[in-house]
């Protein structure tokens, strides 16, 4: 920790184990960004992020990066959700994150909730960087504030580039200090809870999905090559995991 805040990088490389299974050759978290292998599922890997220390709180700088090798498959998830929280030192904190996915790889990227508590200030990055031949199910999920409470400041952006290409590139900003009408009708019409699935597939390409509504609150769109995106929005947590699971399921 400085008087800045907590510096913390956690890393993991999963690569085939020429077996038939995945293997795990680095697992390296630090601070509060601890890594733990839990039991293989098949061919599959598992990892979960425990957090260690409260946070991210003002001023922060976590940073996570996963490589999925050609032929290896990997699922990662958390222990719980993650909270932004204000700190004593004041100023933004910032969560980055780097998945990076070869030919013939598959990640399943599916994080617990990130919560943005009254008064913090946090800036999210993800960035996705997939071969032509890669699998990607990511998940991402985002609640405004704790029960009762006004949410703080959040900035997420994401990025998914498959090839090279820029398939997605968005970003999201909420809360206090944040563009006017974040949380107007065109964007979140009141609902604390905001999430979304990205789905990476190469037989995408010859069958892509049809754009279309899924219920009142979620919308499923294409994207350029293998993709597609869904966008939800729910009026809490729990309702907003429930519909991306039903989503996700008919997915297939």
């Amino acid at each position: 920790m400085t008087v800045t805040g907590v510096r913390a990088h956690a890393r993991i490389v999963a690569r085939a184990d020429g077996r038939g299974g995945t293997a795990l050759p680095v697992l390296d978290g630090e601070g509060p960004l601890a890594l733990r292998r839990t039991r293989a599922v098949g061919t599959e890997a598992r990892v979960m992020v425990v957090g260690a220390m409260s946070g991210p709180l003002g001023g922060d700088r976590f940073a996570l990066t996963a490589t999925v090798a050609a032929g290896a498959r990997l699922h990662v998830g958390s222990a719980a959700a993650t909270i932004a929280l204000p700190g004593q030192t004041k100023g933004e904190a910032r969560y980055d994150v780097r998945l990076d996915v070869a030919d013939d790889a598959e990640l399943h990227w599916l994080p617990e909730q990130l919560i943005s508590a009254r008064g913090s200030d946090l800036y999210v990055t993800t960035r996705v960087e997939l071969a032509a031949g890669a699998r990607l199910v990511l998940r991402e999920e985002q609640v405004l504030g704790r029960s009762g409470e006004h949410p703080g400041r959040l900035t997420s952006r994401l990025t998914v580039r498959i090839a090279g290409r820029t398939v997605l590139d968005q970003e999201l900003a909420c809360g206090p200090g944040a563009p006017g009408g974040w949380d107007g009708p065109a964007v979140l019409a009141g609902h604390r809870a905001v999430g979304q699935l990205v789905v990476v597939r190469p037989e995408f390409t010859e069958h892509p999905v049809e754009a279309r509504p899924l219920g009142e609150y979620a919308a499923l769109v294409p994207l350029p090559g293998p993709a597609a995106l869904v966008s939800a929005v729910a009026p809490d947590a729990l309702g907003l995991r429930r519909l991306l699971d039903e989503i996700l399921t008919r997915l297939g």
